[in-house]
């Protein structure tokens, strides 16, 4: 029998990779209430599933190599809400770490992701990383 931890372990097991995390994405409600916080370019309330995979996940995907990749630091499970410690283990288009660090506070409803997910980052990090690979890509285009 496997235990609600086991199973949450497994869950944000996918995001350490970019051909696992529709298995993860596919236990986050369509109308997922979604707020990134601080005030860096990914920071903001999403109302939809899709609505904070194009924000953060698509918009990283277009400065990181090889996209997202988060690897579980730690889980804390109480009764319907799960706390991921997630680190950054992507590589910027520059060739450098993007090791930024999460926090993501998720309500659970059954097996689904339903609302109060709240992400909480390096700011800076994030910040200076999409500025400097968004404009690097723009130049490159021009």
């Amino acid at each position: 029998m496997t235990t609600i931890r086991d199973d949450r372990a497994d869950l944000f097991s996918k995001l350490e990779s970019p051909d696992m995390q529709p298995q993860y994405w596919a236990r986050v409600a369509d109308d997922v209430d979604w707020t990134v916080e601080s005030t860096h370019p990914l920071a903001g309330r999403y109302h939809t599933k899709q609505d904070f995979i194009d924000a953060t996940f698509n918009r990283l995907d277009g400065v990181l190599q090889g996209g997202v990749k988060l690897e579980v630091e730690h889980l804390y499970i109480d009764g319907d809400t799960t706390i991921a410690e997630l680190l950054s283990t992507s590589t910027t288009n520059e060739g450098a770490p993007f090791a930024n660090r999460y926090c993501w506070v998720c309500r659970f409803e059954g097996d689904t992701i339903v609302e109060a997910v709240h992400a909480y980052l390096d700011s800076t990090m994030v910040a200076y990383t999409i500025l400097r690979n968004e404009l690097a890509n723009k130049d490159a285009l021009t």
